[in-house]
């Protein structure tokens, strides 16, 4: 038998015959899971079956019966669509194990929770309903398989870089990270920045297997509008490159994937290898035309296809050659026969139910318990344990004292700074893994790596110098560090992964305007989180700069809008915390780190402001910022009540502070002031709380303040009525233009001046408003 210790290609060669049959059956199970449902991606699922084959059962190191292995390689399939060769191939090395079982009665065949875990053939015949195998590449129950959840054009890429970066920084290098793609797929962006992060982090575990047949769903090729091929398209960000053209030979497939997965010197350099394929081989349907689209139910080509395979092994497919489309319920009565008589070539088959069998059974025996040079090893799990969160462990020195100007980003970065440096004295480790898009020390995502005081915390990664080190050093890749952060949180090498995560949180920062190009990967981490049976990180979503505070650069730069992506989740899925000056910060983020959430999504402006003697003023403390909303100052009780505001954001909040001591003396209308750190924070305090501070017979009587867009403020709004008196950046309904900061918050009558008008006029107007309401 071939061990992982040291394979090579004698020892693998031996079983090449065995290989080819392997592949003949999985490309068996494509074809009939999808001429049943017709629906799925035929031509490139089959072009991956030889590389998909020569890899399992080759290079790597993983164990089918326990996909939850920590130390197991990780496959990502970034061609996401291609997962039916996933699933054939799942069926097929599943139903070695399972007659072998029933053959020896030998526990070692059994597959735990297979019942939740197992994906056999009999899956195959419910691909694409629901609750039954996805359309994509989900990381969930029966295709743990998958290491992240993929589809989206490039989107799995970032991903695996994360996960080779989580594996790497925690002393498991040589756990391997197989990203899958093809080339149409590869021409998104992403695997640009994801080349160069890689190579720069030194990710040498980080192997693309390339999939190179020059088509995608359209009608031209590739290669008539790229140039070049899968040497020119990675050699040149550094990459090792090794290949073959002779994409259905399984000993030029083993060459190159030894070269590349097995090298003895990498240099630090992650690997690509690369097979020349035909798109839809075998499937007599070829290129684009293979793309998405299966042969019609039963139809004489779908005969053909199982004519090359009846003539090769001897068997007959019941039926063969009728081309009546029965439907969908009497076809898969139908399948279920041919999926037998499939079957029946390896069960018949002594020799190779035996190898193949055993050689799962083996390569899931070698996936060691712990890495050699595994670091996340302390007793101590502050992913775990949060009660370090609380309030009354937060230290002082994380905030200032009234009267001092200073953005509330630089409370972010102490607050970072604290969090990694305790993260060291307790775990010998960083907790959170941070990256921005050049753009670490502006949007406060530095504090990651800075000292704390006289605590130490582990500066910036450099691959050879700083291994170590908690700030990774990335160039623009918004979209990329999203998916690196999010990647990595998703790697648990926990012995029990179902109950406890033992790996990193992740913290990605760049302007709130670009805030967009982090979504796609964040939305898929949140699937993720929803669905997998196994516990992942956190991921911190820092949308600085946000707010059209960010005056001096431009309309361009600052985010009005598009911090609104932070929003569009299902609920409770995400926190969003909008801390309005520098002390609200450390109590709204622990919080929100506190609780079970998977993404905390903070907004951060960059302009000084004072911190308020909030004592002297009657305001609540800063640490109620933890509460998601708190009370600035309530109604005076011996006048009338005239509504309630609702303030969120920096120059906003600032403004109203400006406001507040005509408002104590008595001046302008009796308005109740609330500020809104959080929604998601305030709808996790009980509801005593909330009533004190926001009662449903005030709230309907409110309406709201923000540095950003009125319909970003949708949860505090009680209804369209409240909605009308909305002082926002965007009253008028257009963008803002460039200026310093104060003629910025003049423009976007944020001002102190324009508010006191904006809210004089809803106290003003207060009979009629209730009166739309039908409130007397």
């Amino acid at each position: 038998m071939q061990t992982l210790a040291k394979p090579n290609f004698e020892s693998l060669s031996r079983n090449f015959h065995h290989w080819e049959k392997i592949g003949d059956l999985i490309d068996q199970c494509i074809d009939l899971m999808l001429n049943l449902r017709q629906s799925g991606h035929p031509g490139g699922s089959r072009s991956k079956t030889p590389l998909m084959v020569a890899t399992t059962l080759g290079v790597m190191r993983w164990d089918v019966r326990r996909p939850e292995l920590a130390f197991g390689d990780r496959s990502v399939l970034v061609a996401g669509h291609c997962n039916p060769v996933i699933y054939a191939m799942l069926a097929v090395y599943n139903e070695a194990l399972r007659l072998r079982y029933k053959q020896t009665g030998d526990a070692k065949y059994a597959v735990p929770h297979a019942s939740e875990r197992q994906l056999v053939w009999e899956d195959l015949l419910w691909l694409r309903h629901n609750g039954h195998l996805p359309g994509h590449a989900e990381m969930e129950g029966k295709t743990l398989f998958f290491k992240f959840n993929t589809g989206p054009s490039g989107h799995g890429a970032p991903a695996a870089l994360g996960e080779a970066m989580a594996l790497k920084h925690a002393g498991a290098g040589d756990v391997k990270v197989f990203a899958i793609e093809g080339e149409g797929g590869h021409t998104a962006g992403a695997h640009h920045e994801v080349k160069n992060s890689a190579f720069g982090l030194g990710l040498d575990n980080l192997i693309y297997l390339f999939d190179w047949n020059d088509h995608g769903i359209d009608h031209f090729a590739n290669s008539e509008v790229v140039h070049g091929g899968p040497v020119e398209w990675f050699e040149p960000y550094g990459w090792r490159v090794a290949g073959t053209t002779e994409g259905e030979n399984y000993a030029e497939i083993t060459r190159a994937l030894l070269e590349i997965v097995c090298a003895e010197n990498t240099g630090g350099r992650p690997g690509c290898v690369w097979v020349k394929t035909r798109k839809g081989r075998g499937y007599h349907k070829f290129d684009y035309h293979s793309h998405g689209a299966a042969h019609k139910r039963n139809s004489e080509l779908f005969w053909k296809c199982r004519e090359d395979f009846a003539r090769k092994y001897g068997v007959t497919f019941e039926g063969h050659g009728d081309t009546n489309d029965p439907g969908e319920s009497r076809c898969r009565e139908q399948s279920t026969g041919w999926f037998k008589t499939v079957f029946s070539v390896l069960e018949k088959d002594k020799e190779l139910l035996e190898y193949l069998a055993d050689t799962l059974v083996e390569l899931g025996n070698s996936v060691p318990k712990k890495a050699e040079g595994f670091r996340l090893t302390a007793s101590v799990n502050l992913a775990e344990d949060r009660s370090w969160l609380a309030l009354d462990k937060l230290p002082k020195e994380l905030f200032v004292a009234p009267g001092t100007a200073i953005a509330n980003k630089n409370g972010f970065m102490t607050f970072g700074a604290w969090l990694n440096s305790y993260s060291r004295e307790k775990m010998g480790r960083p907790l959170v893994l941070a990256c921005s898009a050049d753009l670490a020390e502006s949007t406060g995502l530095f504090g990651f790596a800075k000292d704390f005081g006289e605590a130490k915390n582990f500066g910036w990664y450099e691959r050879t110098k700083n291994p170590h080190g908690s700030l990774l050093p990335q160039q623009i890749t918004e979209f990329t560090n999203a998916g690196l952060v999010v990647g990595a949180a998703t790697v648990n090498m926990s012995q029990h992964p179902e109950r406890e995560f033992v790996g990193y949180w992740g913290a990605c920062s760049t302007y709130g305007s670009f805030s967009y190009l982090k979504y796609g990967m964040m939305r898929l981490f949140s699937q993720l989180a929803q669905d997998c049976p196994l516990e992942v990180g956190k991921v911190i979503w820092v949308v600085g700069h946000s707010g059209p505070e960010t005056a001096e650069d431009s309309r361009t730069h600052f985010g009005i809008f598009s911090p609104g992506v932070t929003q569009l989740f299902p609920d409770g899925h995400v926190i969003n915390i909008h801390p309005w000056e520098h002390n609200e910060v450390a109590p709204a983020l622990a919080a929100a780190l506190a609780s079970d959430k998977p993404i905390v999504a903070i907004h951060l402006t960059r302009p000084n402001v004072k911190v308020p003697d909030r004592a002297a003023l009657g305001v609540a403390s800063h640490l109620d910022a933890a509460k998601g909303a708190y009370v600035i100052k309530d109604f005076d009780p011996k006048r009338p009540k005239e509504g309630v505001i609702i303030c969120q954001g920096t120059s906003t909040t600032e403004s109203l502070y400006a406001l507040l001591p005509r408002f104590l003396k008595g001046e302008g209308p009796n308005v109740k002031l609330v500020q809104a750190v959080s929604w998601e924070l305030f709808q996790l305090q009980p509801e005593s709380y909330r009533n004190q501070v926001l009662p449903w017979s005030e709230w309907i009587d409110s309406t709201c303040i923000t540095n950003g867009a009125r319909r970003l403020m949708h949860d505090w709004l009680p209804h369209k009525v409240a909605e009308s008196y909305v002082m926002s950046s965007d009253f008028d309904d257009r963008w803002r233009t460039g200026g310093n900061v104060e003629e910025l918050k003049k423009e976007a009558h944020i001002d102190p001046d324009s508010l006191w008008a904006g809210i004089a006029k809803f106290a003003a107007e207060r009979a009629q408003r209730m009166a739309k309401l039908g409130v007397k």
